[in-house]
């Protein structure tokens, strides 16, 4: 289980070679990490516990039927593989994924990691970051194999690459339990500390790896999706020691992705503000209450055929206790695409595909 207002994206962008540019309408991979805001069905391949390849999920997406996207629809890969042109990249587990659709790119993410190892240790089978790296070490073998290492690594650095984990590290590790270990080892303010510079060095190996530029966000406030209300909250307010959490993570992340840029000497890595997000609880008729679940704002566990489920899914922010409904995920990847500096910083991902277009490779 993923909180939805956990956001950590890294985007690089891989174009083809026509006429010796890199441009838009030209062949793009799109690589995607992290955890269940945006896998699209590799948990389905593991014996884990942190799976949504049942109804209702899927319940709006195309075929409707469930694929293992935490989503009623469409989630935030899909959506923003629309707005390039091309097909959502296949799970990396996937028997679908070889020859030539491996040129799409690859999605590696498994819900239920984190940043941190010992993250969703209760899921049992995961792909954990580190895990997640080596496929796509292995990724780049299988391609040079099929098109030869030169035009691999071309297809690398231009890549889109999303990445998406941190929030995990909070709600089902610092917060899991009470007196949880990592807890009893650190206070918050080093656990944010430890948290960052252990992401640091998943964004450097990234780098080094070939991603080109990068979108990292911070958390959102945490503690108000539906499940922080069911459980830490007080009358619908949202649960304080998860807010606090998120205002302490935030700021160190930019400072992070600042000294990033700084230290490779080119604007790689940007960031995306997921608290100026929160505002789009003004659009839906409830941001507190989940569509589907259980308990006190539906907010107890995933969704399953036994939850209430309501009618109208574009009405709730939320679709289940963690993940954004797919409106809320359209909502995202709009910010994404064509968001000022407030929301993302320091451009959005049409000024770096324009500015992509036009460097020679």
């Amino acid at each position: 289980m993923v909180n939805f207002l956990v956001f950590s994206l890294c985007i690089v962008v891989i174009f083809g070679l026509a006429n010796g540019f890199i441009g838009v309408d030209a062949r793009r991979a799109f690589f995607v990490f992290g955890d269940s805001l945006v896998d699209n069905g590799n948990n389905n391949f593991l014996a884990t516990s942190a799976r949504a390849n049942y109804p209702p999920y899927g319940i709006d997406f195309p075929t409707r039927q469930p694929t293992g996207r935490f989503s009623n629809g469409l989630n935030v890969p899909d959506l923003i593989s629309k707005e390039l042109g091309s097909s959502p990249p296949l799970p990396y587990l996937s028997p679908k994924l070889r020859g030539h659709r491996m040129l799409n790119g690859a999605n590696f993410a498994s819900a239920g990691i984190g940043i941190l190892n010992d993250t969703g240790f209760q899921f049992i089978e995961v792909i954990r970051m580190y895990k997640q790296l080596d496929f796509f070490e292995e990724y780049q073998k299988r391609v040079s194999d099929l098109i030869g290492k030169k035009e691999a690594k071309k297809l690398i650095n231009g890549a889109l690459i999303l990445i998406t984990c941190g929030g995990n590290d909070f709600v089902n590790n610092y917060y899991l339990v009470p007196n949880s270990l990592r807890s009893r080892q650190y206070a918050l303010p080093e656990y944010v500390t430890y948290l960052l510079s252990e992401y640091k060095k998943i964004l450097r190996r990234l780098y080094h790896l070939g991603a080109r530029r990068v979108l990292v966000s911070g958390t959102g406030p945490m503690g108000c999706a539906p499940a922080a209300l069911a459980i830490g909250g007080t009358d619908g307010e949202c649960a304080p020691e998860l807010q606090l959490a998120a205002s302490l993570y935030n700021p160190k992340l930019v400072q992070l992705i600042t000294e990033l840029n700084q230290q490779i000497g080119s604007d790689v890595f940007s960031v995306l503000n997921i608290d100026a997000l929160s505002l789009f609880g003004n659009e839906f008729k409830t941001s507190k209450v989940a569509c589907c679940g259980q308990g006190p704002y539906n907010g107890i566990g995933l969704c399953t055929l036994a939850s209430s489920i309501c009618q109208n899914r574009d009405d709730h922010l939320f679709w289940d206790a963690f993940h954004p409904s797919e409106r809320a995920n359209k909502m995202i990847v709009k910010q994404i695409m064509t968001g000022s500096t407030d929301v993302i910083y320091p451009m959005n991902l049409s000024t770096i595909l324009a500015l992509d277009s036009k460097i020679p490779l």
